[in-house]
């Protein structure tokens, strides 16, 4: 009996047939742009021959020469930034000078003998890929490199300098001209 009650129970009425709910869809969206940044730099630790740290954005070499033979010292360092680009992208390493130069803008290859700029290398690891930028001080220009990098990528961008014992534009070993020496690198994550 209870069954048959229940039964009855189910029979719908013409009126509860009708709905009281109405609806409408409404779309939501968003877009992200595409972007690469790249954080501030920090040493890695055990990394550092000859580097006595950085200064904001710029690696200080302790000792640039060797005080007996005025030769370039072995210096090297790595650096790591936190990264990030969210589309395929390129990656390009550039030298504004193609070595270390004089800062006052000056020449002399008329010095025989005497070295007036510092070639070294730096080696970029991002997202699996391994890249290198040889300097190799005889023309003061842009050098670059570049390597495109076919996915979205995040995580740790190192780059590790090293200018080599005696490194010279001229001849191993020979001694620099007295000044300062520098050179800017630059490192792009950019749309290929």
């Amino acid at each position: 009996m209870a069954i048959a009650c229940c039964a009855g129970g189910l029979i719908a009425s013409p009126v509860a047939a009708q709905s009281s709910v109405a609806s409408k869809t409404l779309p939501v969206t968003g877009s992200a742009p595409q972007v690469c940044t790249i954080q501030n730099p920090r040493l890695q630790s055990g990394s550092l021959v000859n580097v006595g740290g950085i200064d904001g954005n710029t690696v200080r070499i302790l000792q640039f020469t060797d005080p007996q033979t005025l030769a370039a010292r072995a210096a090297s360092a790595t650096v790591s930034f936190d990264a990030v680009c969210n589309f395929p992208h390129q990656l390009r390493i550039e030298s504004e000078n193609n070595g270390l130069w004089p800062t006052d803008g000056r020449i002399s290859a008329t010095a025989s003998g005497f070295a007036y700029a510092v070639p070294y290398e730096a080696s970029v690891s991002w997202d699996g890929t391994n890249s290198k930028l040889y300097t190799d001080g005889k023309v003061r220009r842009i050098a670059q490199q570049v390597t495109n990098i076919d996915e979205p990528a995040a995580g740790d961008l190192r780059v590790s300098l090293e200018i080599a014992e005696g490194a010279s534009n001229v001849d191993v070993n020979a001694p620099l001209l007295a000044g300062a020496y520098a050179d800017t690198l630059r490192i792009f994550l950019e749309p290929r």
